[in-house]
């Protein structure tokens, strides 16, 4: 293996450098720490980002840390949050939050999207959050601090969100466009693959995190959506060259419970790249599927996040690294790894982007590459026992990331272009880098974020 020592005192050190203080305490850490640029929200603490830093924090033992973010963001769950005097369900997390210090006093002002760019709602904040809190237990041993009475109606709060019953016939979250890492308008509203896998890693996490209490109808709710996640979303989201040939010979407009196209999906619709770039060994899971729609996008942390809870049976976790490994140079390249595949262009572009400059294709959300997603690849490596990929996944960043400054993300179709608006030293790039070092030297530790595989599957007719 490389020597990354270097590399990685310089990581550390700049990690270190980018904490934020609250009342004398580590409780997050800033975006991005690029004086080049300014600043907008990367000045913030983003509970999405954090994630990859609190795992490098638990691995080397800093616990308090991620423990102080944990507390504070469970306090801000409790603020009122409002858009034009809206306000949305109780227990939402914020996108991110900042200290903003004067000269009386020192305070935490909280964002839930009511000052994001197009206003977007933090789905996934909540999900990330329940998730992070079931490693600080793993790592720490320390149950009692989730079973405090205040984190378990935090918990509460956020599977009332998720489980309550709504206008819909499917056990998935429905959400607006830009709800989670792809916060733009890139036509992944409806039933997204990432949500959906973040989700059913939650669901897992709070099954482990709730007080066993006898008849509680909470957990009932948790074991039961569980059941249906499986099922659904492992059925119906599932592409491969056997489900291919499936809807390729689909009949449009089945009325009844005998209807095999549930979806009604026109095999007019399967576009002609993903027949071609389909391996015959292989597969994985669709972008998004509704009424009469699937989105046959690869979209890189649904699908590893599938991987690392289990979500993919251990046969489908390894046909996704199969795949994978078939098309190294479409998701991987110069820089690990693409965010989604293909990017959109020309009138798809257009329509489903609204002629973002931003997310141009090949760049940005739209077919960008993205260090921070190195840590999930090898995650996945480690879960489906393919050692080599990640290492080889690792030693392309390592041959890039210092030099570059540590992008927030890279352009073109192989991402050998630093990002046209990247941050320079952003942290979730540093922290991605360093957690999948850790994870490779310490593979065990890969338990604080995985779960072994649940069999457990409820079916209905839909």
């Amino acid at each position: 293996m490389l020597d990354y020592q270097a590399s990685i005192d310089k990581a550390y050190q700049t990690l270190a450098d980018s904490l934020i203080y609250y009342q004398g305490r580590p409780v997050g850490n800033v975006a991005a720490c690029d004086r080049k640029s300014e600043a907008l929200n990367y000045d913030q603490c983003f509970i999405r980002d954090f994630v990859s830093s609190g795992l490098v924090f638990l691995i080397t033992g800093k616990t308090d840390i991620v423990r102080n973010f944990l507390e504070v963001t469970l306090t801000l769950q409790s603020q009122e949050p409002k858009m034009d005097c809206f306000k949305p369900g109780c227990g939402l997390m914020p996108a991110s939050f900042k200290v903003v210090t004067t000269d009386t006093e020192e305070k935490i002002i909280a964002d839930f999207g009511e000052h994001a760019i197009a206003r977007v709602a933090p789905i996934d904040s909540s999900l990330w959050w329940i998730i992070l809190l079931r490693a600080y237990v793993k790592a720490t041993g320390d149950m009692d601090f989730a079973h405090q009475p205040e984190f378990q109606q935090g918990m509460r709060l956020i599977l009332h969100l998720c489980l309550e019953s709504r206008f819909d016939m499917f056990p998935t979250l429905l959400v607006p466009d830009g709800a989670f890492m792809i916060d733009r308008r890139m036509g992944v509203y409806g039933y997204p693959l990432e949500i959906q896998a973040l989700f059913y890693t939650a669901l897992r996490c709070a099954e482990e995190l709730l007080l066993p209490l006898p008849s509680d109808p909470m957990r009932q709710a948790v074991e039961e959506r569980i059941g249906h996640l499986n099922y659904h979303i492992r059925s119906y989201y599932w592409l491969d060259m056997a489900r291919l040939n499936e809807i390729y010979r689909y009949k449009g407009e089945e009325f009844g419970i005998t209807a095999e196209n549930k979806f009604n999906i026109y095999a007019t619709s399967i576009p002609s790249w993903f027949i071609n770039w389909l391996p015959d060994v292989g597969g994985y899971f669709a972008g998004n599927i509704g009424p009469g729609l699937m989105d046959f996008r690869f979209f890189s942390l649904g699908n590893l996040v599938a991987i690392i809870s289990s979500l993919a049976m251990n046969d489908q976790a390894e046909s996704i690294m199969n795949l994978i490994a078939a098309r190294w140079d479409d998701l991987i390249g110069k820089m690990p790894m693409k965010i989604c595949f293909p990017a959109l262009e020309n009138r798809d572009w257009e329509i489903i982007t609204g002629f973002d400059p931003k997310n141009i294709p090949w760049s940005y959300h739209n077919g960008g590459s993205w260090p921070v997603l190195l840590w999930a690849l090898v995650a996945a490596c480690i879960k489906t026992q393919h050692i080599d990929l990640g290492k080889r996944a690792l030693a392309i960043a390592y041959g890039r990331l210092q030099h570059d400054e540590y992008p927030e993300y890279y352009d073109g179709r192989r991402g050998r272009l630093i990002g046209k608006e990247a941050r320079r030293y952003q942290t979730w790039t540093i922290a991605g880098f360093l957690l999948a070092y850790e994870l490779l030297n310490h593979p065990e530790q890969l338990d604080l974020i995985s779960f072994p595989e649940d069999y457990r599957t409820i079916t209905c007719e839909i």
